[in-house]
């Protein structure tokens, strides 16, 4: 089975044969790499400077794949027969895998040589000449045109001598468009086994971590999420409502395809009823809000306090002049969950020495927390019983004194806007309130007057006239630190 890459030259990269600096693959020699159920190959077709094409062809031996389904690594049904069937010549999830495991350090979103790149959109160009796709050409349109893809996907005959027999479910895939190559291939790590609709190994909860972990980026606002996320886990409902929970844009919300009564209109309205609200997560619309208010603050050493899964700290560890990084949450249970996410055990030593992970309670002093430029409390406030804040107070704005924190929590306001949301519910079950935009700004301007600090509150989201954005946001700014500034 084959797959290639191409990438046209362009101003952010003038000579294309760089994708090989972007796949930790040199251009001049093949690499091979053994994989599960055979060898993975990266060879280059073309390397020259207007374009560059970078194939993984994965050579499989179907008698492995037999010894494999022996020690039960993959499920019952996983092929037609035992030594005829379809595996060897169709993109599926072995490609997927043996793409994980070559391209890893790309994936990642890694480049040490030119660091600068893996940030950069690109053009590029993917070629899967025979796809398998449960659903056809229309299928693959409908899975990867919402991601940015221009897509050309042709059906195979089953017999080209024998027309009458119609289109086999091969799929011949073409993919052009401007992404980050950690992106694209993020996109056909989760998406090839999803086209088939099948895995060659057992599904398990790891599986949930491994989709959150490749699509927690794009598969929130993509249109096809609960078909992705049921054919990439096997259609195991329990898994699918745990990936579900974890995608959700707004914590606590049932995602309306996965409630049994969930109308049409429900469904159409979820997100608050904008077109670009829902085109970008509320997640991620939090998560840029707060890093753009670390970097206009110039925090180089930033606590996440509650991080949760880590999606804010991995987002900081991208950024270089986020020196220190510690993510910080009084579950255990979760810190594990955000070193998955964040692939600990796969950052290079200069990332990794800037991380830490610590479980610590909010509202207790703990002195590893001190001294640093930034605490961030991201959707935190509202998980705490209203006694326990003058603790969290304590601890960050009096003993830790960071020159800045970031506080983010719902707009209680806005409420009415997700239809799927009873009146009068919280957005979380373990919410302990929410505040509407007078009483957060009420709270913030206290704390500030009382702890020495400036603060500034600032909507996150579409700012409705009648009912203000789904997120609010206070940057606090302590006043012995603006002193001479600008």
């Amino acid at each position: 089975m084959l797959l290639t890459i191409s990438l046209v030259a362009s101003p952010a990269v003038p000579v294309a044969r760089d994708l090989g600096f972007l796949l930790h693959k040199h251009p001049d020699r093949a690499q091979s790499s053994e994989v599960f159920g055979g060898t993975a190959h990266v060879l280059w077709p073309e390397a020259g400077e207007e374009r560059a094409t970078a194939a993984l062809l994965l050579d499989v031996d179907t008698a492995a794949l037999q010894r494999g389904r022996g020690r039960g690594q993959a499920p019952e049904g996983f092929a037609l027969a035992d030594h005829v069937n379809d595996r060897p010549y169709v993109a599926s999830s072995l490609l997927a895998v043996a793409l994980g495991k070559v391209f890893r350090t790309a994936l990642a979103g890694r480049c040490d040589a030119r660091p600068e790149l893996p940030g950069q959109p690109l053009p590029l160009e993917v070629h899967v000449p025979s796809l398998v796709s449960r659903g056809g050409a229309p299928l693959v349109q409908r899975l990867f045109a919402p991601l940015g893809w221009d897509v050309e996907a042709a059906a195979q005959p089953l017999d080209p001598q024998v027309p009458q027999w119609g289109a086999s479910r091969v799929v011949d895939t073409r993919l052009r468009g401007t992404l980050r190559l950690a992106d694209a291939l993020s996109q056909l790590y989760v998406l090839l086994p999803v086209l088939d609709d099948a895995k060659h190994y057992w599904v398990s909860a790891d599986e949930v971590d491994k989709l959150v972990r490749a699509g927690g980026d794009w598969l929130p606002a993509h249109p096809e999420r609960d078909l992705v996320m049921t054919r990439y886990l096997r259609h195991q409902r329990s898994l699918v409502r745990d990936a579900v929970a974890r995608l959700d844009d707004v914590e606590g919300i049932p995602s309306p395809a996965l409630v049994d009564d969930a109308t049409p209109a429900a469904i159409e309205e979820e997100g608050a009823g904008d077109s670009t609200e829902r085109a970008t997560p509320l997640a991620v619309l939090r998560r840029e809000a707060v890093l753009a208010a670390l970097r206009e603050a110039g925090a180089a050493s930033v606590v996440d306090l509650g991080c949760g899964e880590g999606g804010l700290v991995r987002e900081l560890l991208r950024d270089p002049r986020f020196t220190r990084v510690v993510g910080a949450d009084v579950s255990a249970r979760e810190l594990e969950r955000a070193a998955r996410r964040i692939g600990t055990d796969r950052l290079p030593d200069s990332v990794a020495a800037r991380l830490q992970l610590l479980q610590t309670s909010a509202t207790y002093r703990d002195d590893r927390l001190a001294d640093v430029d930034a605490v961030t409390l991201v959707e935190v406030v509202e998980h705490l019983d209203p006694p326990r804040l003058p603790a969290l107070e304590r601890s960050v704005f009096a003993h830790a004194r960071p020159r800045t924190v970031v506080v983010t929590t719902p707009n209680a306001e806005h409420n009415v806007r997700y239809p799927a949301l009873a009146a009068g519910a919280f957005r979380h079950p373990d919410h302990r309130f929410e505040w509407t935009r007078a009483e957060f700004a009420a709270w913030a301007s206290e704390v500030a007057e009382r702890r020495g600090y400036a603060v500034v509150v600032r909507p996150v989201g579409i700012d409705d006239d009648e009912v203000g954005p789904p997120t609010q946001m206070a940057v606090f700014t302590r006043r012995d630190s603006t002193e001479g500034a600008a």
